[in-house]
């Protein structure tokens, strides 16, 4: 049986902050499950993020996981979405998750499943959040939001509210710790500090780090070339992976070592630890005759020399990177083949199920782009022209030559204009067929100018 020091380090592992880990040490000497809270918010579609290998605190017998999808949050984040909805992105983050868990894999017997609105809209709970409304200072609320929430020049109020909630939340779910990234580190702090203020216990905060976006900078909902959708294709996947920041011998911002770190050899390690006959490592074979991987090897780099670079952890992968021994093109390839397998079991039960097809469509309605029509080019004898749909309530001479340069003779658009309008059109379709050709014309003003 390991000890209470070993199995703190071993889920405390890879983590980029821990707050509160006497905590932790303190719930593990008792001899009780760890109760965690890793909550989520369904704002935008979910994408493949640091995070998702912390599932494999699922196989461990010493924690209890509760996954609360936070639909009041994420109403309250800026008002992202309507409540109506919140409620199918609700349930599309629900499938979502199973599929992936299911595909790490994890027992998803032991997750459960939290819709926030079940607990945050109850007599005791809106109570606190007044008492804690009465307790925390503007200044305190909105910086604890800020690396979370959106931030406007005229912010809402809702916005103030979100980080109390996220700590009420602890006390809610009874958990012992939450699990978070570090974007989450003041709202973290914030509980630490208000909590205790309402007779409740303070909590432990596990934090680990955010993957930069594929094209620099953040990864972001908002932004779909910045991020790996679950749902991506193959085809999708490879073309934003191709076009990833990745500049060879530059290990800072590089968002495909980061998911090699952060997602790949964390998974392909768990896979390794429990020995999955179905769900295989990330370790691939190289050429004929060349030797096998060694023992212990969680993810492999085929280069294009046809040789094969194996790596039991990441930091001397990213020292071969640092000194150029891995080419961004292979480390590319690898990692698009990798995701892909990861992500295959996930597409095909999406494929599979009708339902989950008809929870995406209500939760993310397709964008109706209003479609721009642009002025039709047409030859004349007058020279190149533009013809215009004709808009009875601007009827004018202009209007009325455009037409007829474009169209020369025959009956005009706008024949269910009203009255008024088509009598203008006549009217200035007259005066142009009455003007004298356009050398009479100059001719005719040099006379009236004599």
């Amino acid at each position: 049986m390991a000890s209470t020091e070993e199995t703190f380090t071993l889920i405390t592992r890879n983590l980029q902050e821990v707050l509160g880990a006497d905590i932790i040490r303190s719930v593990l000497a008792e001899g009780r499950p760890l109760r965690c809270y890793w909550g989520t918010a369904p704002t935008g579609r979910h994408f493949l993020r640091a995070g998702c290998e912390r599932a494999s605190f699922l196989h461990s017998k010493t924690i209890r996981f509760s996954k609360p999808l936070l639909d009041v949050h994420a109403f309250l984040d800026n008002m992202k979405a309507p409540l109506e909805l919140v409620a199918h992105r609700v349930k599309y983050y629900e499938f979502v998750l199973r599929a992936v868990f299911k595909a790490i894999p994890v027992p998803i017997e032991k997750l459960k499943f939290v819709v926030g609105s079940s607990y945050q809209l109850t007599k005791e709970y809106n109570m606190d959040n007044y008492r804690l409304c009465a307790t925390v200072t503007e200044h305190d609320a909105k910086k604890a939001g800020a690396e979370v929430v959106k931030q406007v020049s005229s912010p809402l109020l809702s916005g103030l509210l979100y980080p109390g909630l996220q700590a009420l939340d602890e006390e809610y779910l009874g958990c012992d710790f939450q699990f978070g990234g570090v974007d989450q580190r003041k709202i973290f702090t914030y509980a630490e500090l208000y909590l205790p203020k309402l007779g409740y216990k303070k909590r432990a905060h596990l934090m680990n780090q955010m993957l930069p976006g594929l094209t620099g900078g953040k990864m972001s909902a908002s932004d779909p070339n910045s991020k790996i959708d679950f749902l991506d294709s193959p085809a999708q996947l490879k073309k934003k992976l191709k076009g990833a920041f990745c500049e060879e011998g530059n290990v800072e911002n590089n968002a495909l070592l980061s998911f090699v770190k952060a997602v790949l050899m964390p998974i392909s390690s768990l896979r390794l630890e429990t020995q999955d006959p179905v769900h295989k490592t990330f370790v691939y074979k190289g050429q004929e005759g060349e030797e096998p991987a060694p023992a212990g090897t969680i993810f492999s780099v085929p280069r294009r020399d046809q040789s094969t670079l194996h790596y039991a952890t990441f930091e001397p992968m990213e020292e071969d990177f640092r000194n150029k021994l891995i080419h961004p093109g292979d480390l590319k390839a690898v990692v698009t083949t990798a995701l892909t397998e990861l992500l295959e079991p996930v597409q095909k039960e999406f494929e599979n199920s009708k339902e989950w097809q008809e929870v995406t469509n209500l939760a993310y309605p397709a964008a109706v782009t209003a479609k721009v029509v642009k002025p039709k080019k047409v030859n004349t004898s007058h020279g190149t022209n533009y013809e215009f749909p004709f808009h009875p309530q601007r009827v004018d001479e202009k209007n009325s030559l455009i037409y007829l340069l474009g169209k020369g003779k025959g009956k005009p658009k706008g024949t269910d204009a009203t009255g008024e309008a088509q009598t203008a059109l006549s009217t200035a379709t007259e005066e142009v067929k009455g003007a004298p050709p356009a050398a009479a014309a100059l001719e005719q003003a040099g006379e009236n100018e004599d």
